[in-house]
């Protein structure tokens, strides 16, 4: 039982006179002729609770809001829309046009009308800078809500029917601009789901907003031309009804219809013709009991009347995207005059009228009255529409303006039929190409597509495919799809594939790009940026600045989104290391006075040939007891530019110039000491070598064999391979002096499939 604090009335007859709606009396009428008690019981309360929280509230027109809502559910009721969606229409603006919560509504009524209240409402209290955008936004999440609930989109539709039946309390832009985005948005989205009564009303309703002098012209004329063409259609009945009679068919319904104003102006649009020219204004429909008598019907009609040539429609064996099916001819009938006639069985006919809404009344009917064949040509019909707009619902297209341009020409497509190589029947859009074809099969195969073979013949990629046209891909593992491949395709889904292949391939040529600037800011600073270092900082910086990955964080230096001195003065912080030793009192006279003594205790014996780390350096100023050694972390080479920094307990440290270290140890100018090369020394010196290449068989043999021709001695080797087939040997390789460093490197680029080779920086 719903508590107080909800609501106080359970029963419509309990209302105030002043919150109740004019047409309750109505709507309780229609659902009591197909919702048990208790369906209609819920309903009932649904609409109390609406009324109860609209009590203060107008229209523009200035009548009782409650009236609105009453009205949509209205709407779906005629449809036999099933007990939550009825509900959904009743309470569909009491969360967004009131202060009730959406949990009340859940309390009361459950968590499928929840979600469809919830679907329906709109996009409030967000900042938009259009009304284009605000568009957007609005049908993107309409579209999300459909693939959960389809019912949200038609309780759309009653609710925009009913805006439009009361539009003209409206200001006239705005009723200029609801017009144009039913005409663009709406009907046609009716149209897809097949529930023909909203199309047309739609249509016709935005007609005369859009176009008031031609749509009083045409009503006009229509109203001079009734009583003619009653009489025609009388005549043209009585004339059917005794034909398909004595063919022995049984059971048939046959009635007239006449065009819709919207119909019949877009004829006279299209066909360059006057009102008066235009004949077929009216048509015969014809309801069967089978499909067979369909056919037989069909053979009674061009017997009796000369069918007109190419304007015969099979859409029984092939039925339209929206799942209709029925049998168009277009005959000579009486008086000359063309007659168009529709055949369907009552199944077929329900499904026109109700489209996707027949799902839910299937449903409703159990398996006892409902054919399972019909239940689950519908189920695929909204899987299938699911589908055809999942491109909608996706982030590919941020432009408001170009969502809406490719929603409007997706809801308006004309359908084809198109054939695969095995038989198999693809639905496309009217001005397809093959390449809308290649991406509607798999979305590798358009990548690949190179050409295509249509009805056996070779034809270009931005061919128009035909009705029935039989269609063959041709496909190369090695191609890529090309940007004007954009100018051939028609459908969004196909351009939105398109759209992201190029995203991801400029994405890779961004990496590749920045990687490779950053690799010449960080050489000039003297690191590597493939060592283990310089990796594990990259790593630090990419996390720091929200990227996922480090060749997101490339991405962006090659789209120029991140400046790359920037990360290059981000490394160098992490990557300079403090002084080798902390600030001391101590003067630089006690710090050599405490390594000589040091190396006078070392007790060194003299060796024929120096060391690499040993000797080949000598410190400016007589200091020859100086114990001396080269530092590790830049691998200085004779004929390097070097500097001397004195240590504690280990004598005096030579580094390069440009070792990234130095910038640290300068800030003790005092312990700063010049040193230079011996020339007369016989010594060896190490030196790191980088490599990179694409990998091969064989690669790490003719590098070795380059190395050992140019005069180097390896003393260490590592390889590695990445994902990419991108290989990187790291060497240790002895020496006599930096001169023989150039030919070295050069002997090793000339190697098969190396693109870079360099000396290794600190700490590489």
């Amino acid at each position: 039982m719903p508590t107080e604090r909800m609501v106080h009335y359970t029963h419509a007859e309990d209302l105030p006179a002043e919150i109740s709606a004019e047409r309750w009396s109505r709507l309780k009428g229609i659902c009591a002729s197909y919702m048990g008690a208790e369906d209609a019981a819920k309903a009932e309360l649904a609409y109390c609770f609406a009324a109860e929280k609209h009590t203060d509230q107008r229209r523009r027109s200035g009548e009782p809001y409650i009236n609105h809502p009453v009205e949509v559910a209205i709407i779906l009721a005629e449809l036999k829309m099933d007990c939550d969606v009825v509900c959904a229409a009743l309470l569909h603006d009491t969360v967004e046009d009131t202060e009730t919560p959406l949990s009340d509504v859940g309390e009361l009524f459950g968590a499928t009308v929840t979600e469809l209240v919830d679907g329906v409402t709109k996009l409030t209290n967000i900042e938009i800078d259009s009304m284009d955008a605000k568009q957007a936004l609005n049908l993107r999440k309409m579209f999300l809500a459909m693939s959960r609930d389809i019912r949200v989109v038609i309780v759309k539709l009653a609710d925009r029917l009913h805006n439009m039946r009361t539009l003209g309390a409206l200001a006239e832009d705005r009723r200029l601009f609801k017009a144009r985005e039913t005409m663009d948005v709406y009907a046609p989205l009716a149209d897809r789901l097949g529930i023909s009564s909203m199309k047309w009303e739609l249509e016709d309703l935005s007609f005369f907003y859009l176009e008031p002098l031609a749509y009083q012209r045409i009503a006009r004329m229509v109203s001079e031309s009734r009583s003619a063409r009653e009489r025609y259609l009388k005549e043209a009945i009585e004339v059917l009804q005794t034909e398909l009679t004595n063919s022995g068919l049984t059971g048939f319904q046959i009635y007239g219809r006449s065009k819709h104003y919207w119909s019949i102006y877009q004829k006279m649009r299209r066909k360059g013709k006057e009102f008066s020219e235009i004949y077929d204004l009216v048509a015969l429909r014809v309801i069967t009991e089978t499909v067979g008598d369909c056919y037989s019907a069909l053979g009674a009609v061009h017997s009796l009347w000369h069918p007109m040539p190419g304007r015969f429609k099979d859409y029984i064996a092939m039925p339209k995207f929206n799942n209709y099916q029925s049998l168009h001819t277009t005959v000579i009938g009486p008086t000359a005059r063309p007659l168009e006639i529709q055949i369907r069985t009552y199944s077929m006919h329900e499904q026109a009228e109700y489209g996707i809404a027949a799902h839910w009344l299937y449903k409703r009917a159990g398996s006892s009255s409902a054919k399972s064949g019909d239940a689950q040509r519908l189920d695929d019909q909204i899987n299938l529409l699911k589908r055809s707009l999942d491109w909608a619902a996706s982030d590919d297209i941020d432009d408001p303006k170009e969502f809406m341009h490719s929603l409007k020409i997706d809801l308006f497509d004309q359908e084809i039929f198109v054939f695969t190589p095995k038989g198999e029947v693809l639905s496309l859009r009217a001005g397809s190409t093959p390449l809308d074809f290649a991406y509607a099969i798999h979305t590798e195969v358009g990548n690949h597509c190179v050409g295509a073979m249509v009805n056996g013949a070779v034809a270009p990629l931005s061919h128009e495919l035909a009705m029935g046209d039989r269609v063959e891909i041709l496909t190369n593992k090695a191609a890529k799809p090309s940007r004007d491949w954009l100018g051939i395709v028609r459908t969004p889904s196909a351009r939105s594939k398109i759209r992201r292949y190029f995203a991801a391939a400029a994405k890779d040529d961004d990496a590749l790009s920045g990687r490779d600037a950053l690799a010449r800011d960080l050489r000039r600073r003297g690191y590597g940026i493939s060592t283990q270092r310089t990796a594990k900082a990259l790593a630090a910086i990419a996390e720091q600045l929200n990227y996922r990955h480090t060749e997101d964080l490339f991405a962006a230096l090659g789209a120029g989104n991140v400046a790359v001195r920037s990360i290059g003065n981000k490394v160098e912080a992490i990557l300079d290391p403090k002084p080798e030793e902390p600030q001391t009192e101590e003067t630089a006279a006690e710090v050599i006075a405490e390594a000589r003594r040091q190396a006078r205790g070392s007790n060194r014996k003299p060796r024929g040939k120096r060391r690499p780390g040993s000797a080949g350096v000598v410190v400016k100023g007589g200091d020859a007891d100086l114990l001396v050694r080269l530092a590790h972390c830049c691998n200085p080479v004779a004929g390097d530019d070097i500097v001397g920094f004195i240590t504690r307990g280990r004598g005096v440290s030579v580094h390069r110039a440009t070792c990234p270290n130095v910038k640290g140890l300068q800030e003790q100018p005092g312990r700063m000491i010049e040193v230079a090369w011996d020339g007369g020394a016989d010594a060896l010196f190490q030196v790191g070598i980088v490599i990179e290449g694409i990998d091969r068989i064989g690669m790490l043999k003719d590098v070795t064999v380059a190395i050992g021709d140019a005069g180097g001695n390896i003393i260490s080797a590592a390889t590695s391979t990445n994902r990419e087939g991108i290989a990187t040997l790291r060497f240790l390789v002895e020496i006599s002096d930096a001169s023989g460093l150039d030919p070295l490197l050069a002997a090793i680029s000339r190697v098969d499939s190396v693109f870079d080779a360099r000396r290794s920086m600190p700490g590489e």
